[in-house]
């Protein structure tokens, strides 16, 4: 072969793998598109049944799978009453489990996607579907604070859809913010269900907030992990309430409990805690974190701007205090007395930003070296705000 000749066949090698570069380039492209519309909607649903829906559909019709299923602990058969009603042919393929016996031996120890061949005496149980009409499977395990709670299960004819060993980014991204929006949409249908929502804003009120505190304490203090909370306080409210009207009033509430939950991660809390003030819990949220999102909310205030009824455009702006909870190694106090230690330490940063000059973001004092105790600053500043409340009054 002449030089000529073996350059030539050297030069349709190359370009036949940079083609094959390219297409899978093009495939991962599109599929990453197609990820993110379909993440998009998750975290859009508005409801448990839309999301299943979604899962169970809209994820087989976009990926051109021939089977997806879904199967959910509910130990308590709090899902099937939530779904009660609306578990029609849109709903085919979900299986409520009394105990998590079947996850736990379809995962083993490893709790991490599979991706392979088909095998009918471990994977047959979780798919509805006839002798041989699946060669190769995807399972994503869903985990929340290190327990199962579902498993998502793709189906496929092709053998060679779901190959052992290959890449399962993709799908342990999948696997997570499914999750998150199968939490969060349980826990707004239970805020639904016990009435622990506030009519006017639409977010949690004092009464849930107070309950979900104790839990994320809990929590925080068992897997070691920051928990950052943020007393939010609408500035001069009660001169926009006597220049313009309650209702005027009533929407600037809407208005800012909206931006401040736009603001907000999947996880995070949200309650209204009685009249102009709002409360928000950061939970795996160091306090350099904590104190980007407060400025980010109070930036996105201060930029919103309502429309009185006598049609006069009204600006808005938020003060907000800042407070972590104490390291468990500083603190053994028992999570009630911690909770109100968080809440009068972020109310007190508050007090401090408007003497400030409002529209500002204070952190309370974190215990640093030097300083008094952790417990110490909590139970100072639980006892200024209580009687800084009592002067309200």
């Amino acid at each position: 072969m002449t030089t000529n000749s073996a350059l030539e066949a050297e030069n349709s090698t190359l370009r036949r793998r940079l083609e094959t570069l390219l297409h899978e380039a093009r495939q991962n492209e599109d599929k990453m598109r197609r990820f993110d519309q379909l993440e998009r909607l998750l975290i859009g649903a508005g409801s448990l049944l839309e999301l299943v829906r979604l899962l169970l559909t809209e994820y087989k019709l976009a990926f051109g799978l021939e089977f997806v299923t879904l199967a959910l602990l509910d130990r308590d058969h709090e899902a099937r009453r939530i779904l009660e009603g609306g578990l029609g042919a849109a709903c085919s393929g979900l299986t409520l489990l009394p105990s998590a016996a079947p996850l736990e031996a379809l995962y083993r120890e490893s709790r991490q996607p599979f991706v392979g061949a088909f095998s009918e005496t471990d994977h047959q149980p979780h798919f509805n579907s006839a002798p041989d009409a699946i060669a190769s499977v995807a399972l994503l395990p869903l985990m929340r604070q290190g327990e199962l709670i579902g498993s998502l299960h793709f189906g496929s004819a092709d053998p060679d859809r779901y190959r052992a060993g290959c890449a399962t980014d993709f799908l342990e991204r999948l696997a997570q913010i499914i999750a998150i929006c199968l939490e969060s949409a349980l826990t707004q249908e239970r805020l639904k269900l016990a009435g622990l929502t506030d009519g006017l804003t639409g977010v949690q009120n004092r009464r849930y907030f107070e309950h979900r505190c104790l839990v994320e304490i809990s929590q925080a203090r068992r897997y070691k992990h920051p928990l950052a909370c943020m007393f939010l306080d609408i500035d001069k409210f009660k001169r926009i309430n006597d220049s313009h009207g309650h209702q005027t009033g009533d929407e600037v509430l809407r208005r800012v409990a909206h931006v401040i939950q736009s603001q907000l991660r999947a996880g995070d809390t949200i309650a209204r805690y009685g009249g102009e003030e709002f409360v928000v819990l950061l939970p795996r949220s160091e306090i350099h974190h904590s104190r980007q999102i407060a400025e980010r909310i109070r930036r996105c205030i201060e930029e919103t701007e309502v429309e009185a009824l006598s049609g006069q455009i009204i600006k808005v702006s938020i003060s907000i205090g800042l407070s972590m909870l104490p390291d468990a190694q500083t603190s053994s106090a028992p999570p009630p007395q911690l909770a109100e230690g968080l809440i009068a330490a972020a109310d007190q940063a508050l007090y401090q930003a408007k003497n400030g000059g409002r529209n500002r973001v204070v952190c309370a004092d974190d215990g640093a070296p030097g300083s008094a105790p952790v417990a110490t600053v909590f139970a100072r500043a639980w006892l200024r705000a209580a009687l800084r409340r009592l002067k309200r009054a």
